[in-house]
């Protein structure tokens, strides 16, 4: 399955605890980013199933809003994969601990 077309503007990564504030320039690898060797991203499309089928658990989610141009022009590298209910963004490169610059909400998902 290729990429989405047009590709997003944004892509989001969840998070089940609030990110640190202030924000850091860097953030800790997940354990099941740093496990699977890449951190994983959501299209907007794609964040209310990722996260009914990976965060059910928790009553409140966190996103980071992530440019995708800016993911792109960082250290690492930006895959589109095949995963067995659609195409995601994948980012690798990250080693213990990845850069970011973006946006946080927290939205009821």
């Amino acid at each position: 399955m290729p990429a989405p077309t047009p590709l997003p503007t944004y892509l989001y990564k969840i998070l089940p605890i609030a990110p640190p504030t202030p924000l850091p320039s860097t953030l800790p690898l997940s354990e099941l980013d740093s496990n699977d060797g890449y951190i994983h991203l959501s299209t907007s499309t794609q964040t209310s199933s990722t996260a009914s089928k990976y965060f059910s658990s928790f009553s409140t989610l966190w996103l980071l809003r992530l440019k995708l141009c800016v993911l792109e022009e960082g250290e690492g590298e930006v895959k589109w994969e095949e995963v067995g209910r659609g195409c995601f963004a994948h980012l690798y490169g990250g080693g213990r601990c990845w850069s970011w610059s973006g946006e946080v909400e927290s939205p009821d998902v």
